[in-house]
């Protein structure tokens, strides 16, 4: 009867220790991997986006490799668009997800966070021939472009006194054709991703800087791998550090009106 009793405790101690080394739920850690599975976006230009020869480039990308270099590991891209990015990570068919993951809450309860990696600010893109234009307010009650299922409108007319009519598109690319119609007057989102817009068109259009609300960006993980979330934040320290993450900044978004004067590195999420 002991001796049942203690085998029974021994393999209690195991199994526990077992799940406590592949992490929560088996999950393995991605510092045990040879090659990491990566979610981009596939469709946002300087950030995340699909060349026609089937490449993945962008400040997203190249953020990926050099953390993936810094651990030892070689990466694979996969397309992650904005109503994929969760499920690829709790299904297990992502190591990591880095494809303008903003930091939540409720994100939070279901996957787990490196980083962040990059703040960004919510603003808004006008065409260039809007004179007096330099402050969200000029835009009260005009019409906005934003992406079905986003935000960022509803932090807009937050800002008190502030009015809008709302005018929704399916992806960014939808808003863009609408601005350039004059159907609407401007598009609303983080930052950089204007940018990225601003940068692919070349021309005819502009940032105002509204700043509206800061924006936490992060690596998305599955729960339950620590030690792997600590490696990469060791790996985006590094990168603030070493002055690659201000070399990015500047490769894919320098003359777009984003303003790079300041980069500093984020206050990280803590790794649980």
């Amino acid at each position: 009867m002991r001796v049942t009793a203690v085998r029974t405790a021994l393999v209690a101690v195991l199994a526990g220790g077992l799940l406590t080394a592949c992490g929560q739920g088996g999950n393995e850690s991605l510092l045990d991997k040879s090659t990491l599975v990566v979610g981009v976006r596939p469709d946002l230009p300087g950030l995340g986006s699909r060349t026609p020869d089937g490449r993945f480039e962008g400040f997203d990308i190249d953020v990926a490799r050099y953390v993936a270099d810094r651990l030892g590991k070689k990466v694979r891209f996969v397309e992650a668009l904005a109503s994929e990015r969760i499920p690829l990570l709790t299904s297990g068919r992502a190591d990591m997800v880095l494809a303008t993951l903003s930091v939540t809450p409720e994100r939070k309860t279901r996957i787990a966070y490196a980083g962040p990696y990059y703040i960004s600010y919510q603003d808004v893109l006008v065409r260039s021939d809007e004179r007096g234009i330099n402050g969200v307010r000029n835009l009260k009650s005009r019409r906005f472009c934003a992406v079905e299922g986003a935000d960022p409108t509803k932090r807009l007319l937050a800002i008190h006194g502030m009015t809008a009519r709302i005018v929704p598109a399916k992806d960014y690319d939808q808003c863009m054709a609408m601005i350039k119609d004059r159907r609407v007057d401007a598009i609303t989102t983080n930052d950089v991703i204007l940018a990225g817009l601003v940068r692919r068109e070349g021309h005819g259009f502009r940032l105002i800087n509204a700043r509206i609300s800061e924006q936490n960006t992060g690596i998305g993980l599955q729960r339950g791998d620590p030690d792997g979330c600590e490696a990469l934040n060791r790996a985006i320290t590094q990168m603030y550090q070493d002055g690659t993450a201000a070399k990015l900044m500047r490769k894919w978004f320098d003359g777009t009106g984003l303003d790079l004067s300041i980069i500093e590195i984020p206050q990280f999420e803590g790794c649980d």
